[in-house]
């Protein structure tokens, strides 16, 4: 039987949500739908869910502080829906932990782009970073399990990662010691051009440092060049065990 990823749409609109099924199901997906905050939590206790898109907007519960208090417990991809075009929501989206934005009126078509691109980049492994002799990564003290993708502190304690913030610390990872733009931070999480995701990705160098206990003011670990990117200062090396 064909496995089917299972995407999760969270909108009061009940013509969106009727709209959303019927092109995912057509498309390979297998649909769920919830109205409000509620249902959205209900399906994720009784149901495997791959993926969720959820509006920005909902009666009980707005879906940014839904997305925060996912994000808390789980690194489950999540496409932020909104009418709002300005950029401070878009950021503040990220902020919250969603992988992507889309914002309202939109096609189907690119709503089904974006997915697949999300689910590809969240389950894939860098090439040069095979899971049989990479699964651990230790630097600067801090290791990563990138099959469980617990990130453990040099003191022991177990940090949580969105799913973006885990894509920008593998992309530094693979490239220690080197210097990347913001257009090449771009296309390598988020996979196009950069254009209005410049701060997108300063937020999430941002909310990566804070997990690392980076100072902002004087990073140690992700340092900033002024006008050329962010570099990762510190040596990566294969471990046998996490933990």
């Amino acid at each position: 039987m064909e496995n089917r990823d299972c995407v999760l749409v969270v909108d009061d609109d009940p013509e969106i949500r009727r709209l959303l099924a019927d092109y995912l199901e057509r498309n390979g997906f297998t649909p769920m739908a919830a109205r409000d905050g509620r249902e959205m939590r209900q399906a994720l206790e009784r149901h495997a869910i791959d993926l969720v898109v959820l509006d920005l907007t909902l009666p009980d519960t707005d879906g940014l502080t839904l997305c925060r208090d996912l994000r808390a417990h789980s690194s489950l991809p999540v496409l932020m829906l909104t009418a709002r075009g300005e950029e401070a929501d878009r950021i503040l989206g990220i902020e919250m932990g969603a992988d992507d934005y889309l914002v309202k009126p939109f096609s189907p078509r690119e709503l089904l782009a974006r997915i697949k691109t999300i689910l590809r980049r969240t389950r894939a492994l860098p090439p040069n970073l095979r899971p049989e002799s990479q699964r651990c990564l230790a630097f600067a003290g801090w290791q990563l399990d990138t099959a469980t993708r617990v990130l453990t502190a040099p003191d022991g304690v177990v940090v949580s990662l969105s799913g973006g913030e885990y894509r920008l610390l593998r992309i530094l990872l693979e490239h220690p010691n080197r210097v990347l733009n913001r257009d090449q931070l771009t296309e390598l999480i988020h996979g196009r051009a950069a254009d209005t995701y410049d701060r997108v990705i300063d937020v999430q160098v941002s909310r990566l440092r804070q997990r690392l206990r980076d100072d902002s003011r004087e990073p140690q670990l992700i340092k900033t060049l002024r006008g050329e990117g962010y570099v990762l200062a510190a040596a990566v090396e294969g471990c046998a065990t996490c933990g």
